[in-house]
């Protein structure tokens, strides 16, 4: 079984950063699709950016502009580095495969206010 370890969330104010990393127990996932995912309180969980095996990137429209999606395979890790924070960036961030077909870590918690 594959477990993802997701990192690197904390409050911030509107207009900050954050770097939140995923690292992997198992190598193969180095072959798949990574994507970063968020749910907010009584929403559903969406995928906002995702990066494939050499490096090719998609961004949803939230992400598009703020965030980068990257990925060190040798450590087995993909991050998500995201600028200019909005309060409507509040939730918890997840990663997994893209499709979700591996089992879910237990998120970071990302918060941004005043």
């Amino acid at each position: 079984q594959v477990q993802l370890v997701e990192s690197g969330g904390g409050s911030v104010q509107p207009g900050g950063s954050l770097r939140l990393s995923c690292t992997s127990s198992e190598s193969i996932v180095n072959l798949y699709t990574m994507g970063w995912y968020r749910q907010a309180p009584g929403q559903q969980r969406d995928m906002v950016a995702a990066i494939n095996g050499i490096g090719g990137t998609i961004y949803t429209d939230v992400a598009k502009g703020r965030f980068t999606i990257e990925r060190d395979n040798a450590k087995k890790t993909v991050y998500l580095q995201m600028n200019s924070l909005k309060p409507e960036d509040t939730a918890v961030y997840y990663c997994n495969a893209y499709p979700s077909v591996l089992d879910w870590g237990q998120g970071t918690q990302v918060t941004v206010s005043s």
